[in-house]
């Protein structure tokens, strides 16, 4: 009797925290700018041409995420194709336009002047041939120098991202966790290097942005060993900041039942710590795709429109469950080839129908997480 009350007042206490707990909707919208320079028309799922910022915040968004690449200029032209233009001067016009639309901001530092993600974290050319020590000082102050700029704007971001998707280190090869791409384990220095860089820019985030939060981001929502490795490491150098950030794709991922099970884990073992799906999406078709074709990626969810309803409907319903998870964030939700051609494919990942402009069944779903 005595367990099954412990139990009762357990579960309270759980939909207790969960009810009283802010959650945070929103997506990574680094390149509306270029979309709506281009004229590109949004539209509701009734095909009413809308304001896309103000239509999100109608919708019970709250937050926009945006990527500041150290000098996009230097990127290869292949990336700059694919998105990669994001400077400080551009990220403070968009955030002048998401704090007028109501909605706040979360910076995602890429510390690359590209896409840093799990298969490159290319230090940028204005750092090259730095040392670890030299490399940390960087760290700090361009991400001083960045946050200064967006307060003087008054645009300062609510969180902020120091990397992005770093399981496998930043700043390579001085920063690389794992020296060869085969290695399943590493070495304590690695480790030291890395929590240097992590410590450096959670420094300069507290300096100037003390009311801000921190996420650190990692990739591999999937793989607990991974997980819990990484952000044990953390605790014990003593790394600063308030946020798990995971990356999830069912494509790369594994199941949403897999994920739950991590994210219960994490609820146990780093309860301190919420944890935000900052990136999520599903594919609705492969048209135009340079980088998939055909079926593949469809061995959860089929390749349509529906499909992509039915991954966003179920990832909601699991994310909805776990008290510890406080934000759900799409990635790339502004795409729209409709009468436009910003980027060099089409990716087919948006919220938003690259023939029409109307929102898709998708975003619905996902506007339930509130």
């Amino acid at each position: 009797m005595r367990k099954m009350i412990l139990a009762i007042l357990m579960a309270i206490t759980a939909i207790d925290a969960s009810a009283q707990v802010k959650r945070y909707l929103g997506a990574d919208m680094s390149l509306l700018p270029s979309y709506e320079a281009r004229g590109t028309v949004y539209k509701d799922s009734n095909g009413k041409k809308v304001s896309l910022l103000p239509y999100l915040r109608q919708q019970g968004w709250n937050m926009v995420r945006v990527r500041l690449f150290v000098n996009p200029d230097d990127a290869p032209e292949q990336h700059k194709g694919e998105g990669v233009c994001q400077d400080l001067k551009y990220v403070v016009s968009l955030c002048r336009l998401i704090k007028k639309a109501g909605l706040q901001v979360m910076l995602d530092f890429h510390y690359s002047d590209t896409w840093a993600d799990p298969g490159k974290q290319f230090t940028p050319k204005a750092w090259a041939n730095a040392d670890a020590r030299q490399l940390a000082d960087s760290v700090y102050a361009h991400t001083r120098n960045s946050l200064l700029a967006l307060k003087h704007a008054g645009v300062s971001p609510e969180m902020i991202q120091v990397g992005n998707e770093i399981t496998n280190g930043m700043l390579w090869p001085v920063g690389k966790l794992y020296k060869k791409d085969d290695d399943t384990s590493t070495t304590e220095d690695r480790w030291d290097i890395l929590c240097d860089f992590l410590k450096a820019g959670a420094k300069a985030c507290r300096e100037v942005c003390p009311k801000s939060q921190i996420i650190i981001h990692t990739e591999k929502a999937g793989d607990w060993d991974v997980t819990r490795n990484y952000y044990q490491q953390l605790r014990r150098h003593d790394v600063d900041y308030d946020i798990i950030g995971l990356s999830y794709y069912p494509m790369w991922h594994g199941t949403i039942p897999n994920l739950g099970t991590n994210l219960e884990r994490l609820a146990w073992l780093f309860p301190e710590k919420p944890v935000m799906i900052v990136e999520t999406a599903a594919y609705y078709s492969h048209e135009n795709d340079p980088w998939a074709k055909g079926d593949k990626y469809s061995e959860f969810y089929p390749i349509t429109i529906e499909g992509q309803r039915q991954f966003t409907s179920e990832l909601v319903t699991e994310l909805k469950r776990h008290h510890n998870v406080i934000g759900l964030f799409w990635w790339f939700a502004e795409e729209n080839a409709f009468g436009n051609s910003v980027i060099k494919g089409w990716l087919n990942r948006g919220l938003f129908d690259n023939h029409t402009g109307k929102a898709l069944p998708a975003l619905k779903e996902f506007n339930r997480y509130l």
